[in-house]
């Protein structure tokens, strides 16, 4: 639900870094699923609000841009490791997350059925690379009778839709969120090469940078209004 910025300073990490390239560590831009591997098309800076990087952070902000945590925990398909290049080496996903077509209690639910959109996480925090982003191989999938396949183009399609989700202010669970996006040339090579499904993608990496706030409370609004009119209610009586 989209909403107004409040002028509380977000809590930014200034001194993080936005990510480490993976193949500077000798890791990949693509995961290992067992059979070619899925494009991490999207990286959550490391800059943004020391909060939206934990695993609870990230499932408030997925829930503000429209995705939840699979529905009754259910999980269908192995999942998979990637590889950041910060010395943990081909290290399992955080979490799987999936459109909750405006419902977060049942809409990854209708996800499985019907396909959607989803991503996997992983976090870049390993001794020799550690920024705390998070990383995360996004899709676009087909129903549960097409084996939740990728749709033609469906890492170009999930990642667009993804970014157009999240960028600007939304808010969630007492957190209001305003995200950038930009794009980054050089870290995913374009192709099909080596990917899932043989699926060709633009190699287009979108980097969002997070701010978290916390969301004014009614009273406190009203109390501000009051305390900003009161010298002049007195001035004009």
């Amino acid at each position: 639900m989209a909403t107004s910025i409040p002028p509380a300073q977000p809590d930014a990490n200034p001194v993080a870094k936005p990510y480490y390239p993976p193949y500077v560590g000798g890791g990949s831009q693509l995961t290992n699923a067992g059979y070619g591997g899925e494009p991490l098309n999207v990286i959550i800076s490391g800059t943004s609000s020391s909060q939206v990087l934990t695993n609870d952070g990230i499932v408030n902000y997925a829930r503000a841009i429209g995705f939840s945590t699979e529905f009754l925990g259910i999980h269908l398909g192995a999942p998979q490791l990637a590889n950041l290049g910060d010395g943990n080496g081909w290290a399992p996903q955080v979490v799987e997350l999936r459109q909750d077509y405006g419902c977060v209690a049942i809409g990854t639910g209708i996800e499985t059925l019907i396909g959607g959109n989803h991503f996997r996480i992983w976090r870049q925090n390993g001794s020799s690379a550690n920024s705390g982003a998070l990383f995360l191989a996004v899709s676009q999938e087909e129903d549960v009778e097409q084996g939740h396949n990728i749709v033609p183009d469906g890492y170009n399609i999930g990642r667009n839709k993804l970014m157009a989700a999240a960028v600007g202010v939304h808010e969630y669970g007492g957190v209001v969120y305003t995200t950038a996006a930009e794009q980054i040339p050089g870290l995913l090579p374009a192709g099909a090469a080596g990917v899932n499904h043989g699926i060709a993608q633009d190699g287009v990496v979108v980097l969002l940078t997070v701010l978290a706030h916390p969301k004014p409370s009614c009273w406190l609004l009203a109390w501000f209004t009051r305390a900003v009119s009161w010298p002049w209610q007195l001035k004009h009586t």
